[in-house]
């Protein structure tokens, strides 16, 4: 690697753990009687949503690749499944179910 793209990795780690840090911190190190601005608590509503799928996005798509796939078409289609079960029930166990059975069922007949 070159030097500079090590300056700017490790500046990027930097930055990014000092945002992380005061973005944590805030919540600690403010007074008691600190109101968050309403617009901050309905955009903080939604970071889990935002999150979750690049958390699970990568492990869907390219884990356990075969040489000649891009992605990994059976894990895509166990996850749609888990989506729409987990959309029509709203259940966790549901959905942890019909997605585990679907990958099963294309591993087992070689998908």
């Amino acid at each position: 690697m070159m030097l500079a793209n090590d300056w700017t990795t490790l500046l990027t780690i930097v930055a990014a753990s000092a945002v992380t840090l005061l973005a944590r911190a805030s919540f600690i190190m403010l007074p008691a009687n600190t109101e968050v601005p309403s617009w901050l608590t309905r955009a903080l509503k939604f970071v889990a949503a935002a999150v979750l799928p690049t958390l699970i996005l990568p492990d869907v798509l390219f884990r356990e690749l075969a040489p000649d796939e891009s992605i990994n078409v059976a894990r895509l289609i166990a996850a749609t499944v888990a989506a729409l079960v987990a959309w029509r029930t709203r259940s966790i166990f549901a959905t942890l179910g019909a997605g585990m059975l679907t990958l099963w069922c294309l591993k087992w007949i070689a998908f």
